[in-house]
């Protein structure tokens, strides 16, 4: 798979972001479902539990954990990312902690293009961060 990196501006560089990315040559693209900080728990409500309730720091990384599980199971890891979409509850903590993704994606090597959204609530209240991706390889 190539991958071209496209930034008429450089600033999102810093932030391990390209501004748009051309790939070609992959034969297998797998978008992924919005990944949220949730573990199974049996006595919860419908048998899951929030990881980290009200702490954003936790919640991207439990959400980033999923990704990873989810990217091993098809065989593919971080360099195969091609974008991602971020939605959060808070976005000042979110930036104020976004060296999680930036640490987390810079061990690919990788600066996909993304997107950065707060809304109002995601599906469980206690919830701050969903986070999906888009891979290939």
């Amino acid at each position: 798979m190539k991958r071209e990196s496209i930034n008429p501006v450089e600033w999102g560089i810093a932030f391990h972001m390209d501004q748009a990315e051309v790939v070609e040559g992959h034969k297998r693209l797998m978008h992924c479902s919005g990944q949220v900080a949730l573990r199974e728990d049996p006595e919860a409500d419908l048998g899951l539990a929030v990881i980290a309730p009200g702490d954003v720091r936790g919640q991207t990384v439990a959400a980033l954990a999923n990704i990873d599980a989810i990217l091993e199971k098809a065989g593919m890891t971080r360099a195969n990312i091609l974008h991602l979409r971020f939605f959060t509850t808070d976005i000042d903590a979110f930036l104020a902690n976004y060296d999680v993704y930036s640490d987390w994606i810079g061990e690919a090597g990788t600066r996909p293009p993304q997107t950065l959204l707060q809304i109002s609530r995601l599906v469980n209240p206690d919830l701050m961060v969903e986070i999906e991706a888009v891979a290939a390889q």
